[in-house]
């Protein structure tokens, strides 16, 4: 109700001064709700002003939101059409628009990328045997993102290094909070999370948990050329085409998050804290720096992430559903 008492004092200011014609008003008055999701990782700590600005009343499109446990949440959601735009897994977003690109009324564009690699290989009880991805062979690796981007990455980096992801290890996947807890009892020796969960396993364990290996480090001593780009947010194809203005306005106000969040560290973490999407401000004020935000849209998109598609590609054709982006796949206002 905060927006539209505002948008009705505007309006009523301008009739009285005559600076409104009233065969405009109807038209002014129209608003857009958004119906925005995000994952409860890094996307949800890069969106964290934004949803709180919707909260309160004070972002500029009308948002409704919702914070996903999982990637299916966000699949759902858009296929269902509950969904107008949401961040995502960046190789299920490419798996999304492979199945639904022939769609009359499911089909998804990338809009923008966020978010490169937050990654971690954790060892716990206090060992430091684990310097390199050639020391996890005979491990059992504990991750979450089976079927999305931390799977694939994973068994990618274990294969560059001359190890079988399916003979020389063991990778179990299970959720956050069990491998967190699992890493903290020492039941667990060796995981691989994401930040903020990372960050959370260290910060609880009292030095028992050790970060091993920044994952986007590895990727990098490859030099292949490729990114990681973990992020991409994307919206209806059918939304966008009823709705450019408020898709403009949410990249706006998207990015102005992210550039708060990154520069605003703690204040942006009592935020992350309020959402509940991280267990307080001292490990989001942690895992802020190690998020990696970024924002990239507009024609910058598929030079960002088009040699990361290509490793994914070559490694398994189904982890970004079976084919390369089209010319359609991105959304360049």
């Amino acid at each position: 109700m905060k927006k539209w008492k505002t948008v009705l004092a505007v309006l009523t200011a301008m009739m009285m001064t005559g600076t409104l014609a009233l065969t405009g008003c109807a038209e002014e008055s129209e608003a857009v709700t958004v119906h925005f999701g995000v994952l409860s990782g890094p996307t949800g700590i890069g969106a964290a002003k934004l949803l709180t600005d919707s909260d309160n009343g004070e972002a500029e499109n009308t948002y409704e939101y919702m914070i996903a446990a999982d990637n299916s949440e966000i699949v759902s959601g858009l296929t269902t059409g509950e969904l107008d735009i949401a961040c995502m897994a960046s190789n299920m977003a490419l798996n999304l628009y492979n199945q639904t690109k022939d769609s009359e009324d499911s089909g998804i564009q990338v809009i923008a990328l966020g978010t490169q690699g937050v990654l971690h290989i954790l060892e716990s009880g206090g060992s430091e045997e684990i310097q390199s991805v050639s020391d996890l062979e005979g491990k059992t690796i504990y991750a979450t993102g089976q079927g999305s981007n931390p799977e694939y990455i994973l068994r990618y980096l274990l294969e560059c290094n001359d190890l079988d992801p399916d003979e020389d290890v063991e990778i179990v996947f299970a959720e956050a909070t069990e491998i967190s807890a699992g890493l903290i009892s020492g039941e667990i020796e060796v995981a691989m999370l994401p930040v903020p969960a990372a960050t959370a396993a260290i910060l609880q364990s009292s030095g028992t948990v050790r970060d091993a290996l920044d994952v986007n480090d590895a990727w990098e001593e490859l030099g292949n050329g490729s990114s990681l780009i973990m992020t991409a947010v994307v919206a209806r194809t059918e939304f966008i085409e009823e709705n450019p203005d408020a898709v403009e306005t949410f990249l706006d106000e998207y990015e102005a998050s992210i550039g708060y969040v990154n520069s605003n560290i703690e204040e942006a973490a009592e935020l992350v804290a309020e959402l509940g999407i991280t267990p307080s401000s001292a490990i989001a004020a942690a895992a802020i720096p190690q998020c990696n935000l970024v924002f990239i849209s507009g024609e910058a998109m598929e030079t960002a992430i088009t040699d990361y598609y290509d490793v994914l590609y070559e490694a398994n054709p189904d982890s970004v559903g079976g084919a390369l982006p089209d010319d359609g796949y991105y959304y360049v206002g």
